[in-house]
């Protein structure tokens, strides 16, 4: 990959599916999902859930179709940082709730780390 090219479509497109997958699988179980922030203590779950759950879809979107990919990636960031210890906390928890929400917890790390490779490629494209 030159410095302006942007990172593999077929590999945006995996990595977005997956994106897409969360966000409207977030809508549909929004009313769950906000129930368990409340129970991790989040603020105001009922309007941070839904607007959370928006810019994934949203930030995704971005990447897939590679527009404004650094605020895209950056969003992607914001999101995994500030949802993944907070919701997937397995450190605080007992047998399969707590295998289940390690891996989580480790998959949303996986994607986090895809996250920042994209804000890299799209600061370099911008050079």
């Amino acid at each position: 990959m030159t410095s302006n090219e942007p990172p593999s479509p077929l590999g945006r497109l995996l990595y977005g599916g997956i994106l897409a997958y969360m966000a409207i699988d977030g809508f549909k179980n929004n009313e769950k999902r906000v129930e368990i922030a409340k129970e991790s203590g989040v603020p105001v779950p009922e309007l941070l859930v839904p607007f959370v759950t928006g810019l994934l879809f949203v930030a995704n979107v971005g990447i897939v179709l590679w527009k404004y990919p650094r605020a895209s990636a950056g969003a992607l960031i914001v999101f995994f940082l500030g949802t993944t210890p907070v919701i997937h906390n397995f450190w605080t928890m007992e047998g399969k709730e707590r295998q289940g929400n390690k891996i989580n917890f480790l998959k949303n790390c996986a994607l986090l780390g895809c996250s920042i490779m994209l804000l890299d490629a799209a600061t370099r494209e911008d050079n």
